[in-house]
């Protein structure tokens, strides 16, 4: 599968955006699909996942727990990421990915190398 991120920008401290990741050439309703970030100089991080095959159980890293709302558009093909409430600490890469939703034995074990694609990123800067 083919993922293409957009919606990143620069955006005031407590504003908000909506993230899409446009999937082509797959099954996406059966991935679990996942945004991750990379914040200058530091490591990708897990943001949230969103599960595969209709149940749509959803998934959080904490410091985005309440702030953060995953959801997918399996008829369009398309995974959101919906961020409020946006802090300058939020400012990074946004990624997107998807993996086969079997590999894992449990849906909130979150292993980057377990995600067979990725989009190309996009980028959301949040001034203070």
């Amino acid at each position: 599968v083919q993922l293409q991120a957009s919606g990143g920008g620069l955006v005031q401290a407590g504003g908000s955006l909506r993230l899409s990741c446009a999937a082509s050439g797959g099954s996406f309703r059966t991935y679990d699909m996942a945004w991750f970030r990379q914040a200058p100089g530091k490591e990708r991080e897990f943001v949230a996942c969103i599960s595969g095959g209709g149940a749509d159980r959803k998934n959080y890293a904490d410091s985005v727990k309440g702030r953060f709302t995953i959801s997918r558009n399996n008829a369009k093909n398309t995974l959101f990421l919906d961020v409020n409430s946006l802090k300058p600490e939020d400012t990074a890469v946004y990624y997107c990915a998807a993996r086969n939703r079997f590999i894992v034995s449990r849906f909130a074990l979150v292993r980057e190398a377990d995600f067979h694609s990725w989009g190309q990123g996009t980028q959301v800067t949040v001034s203070s």
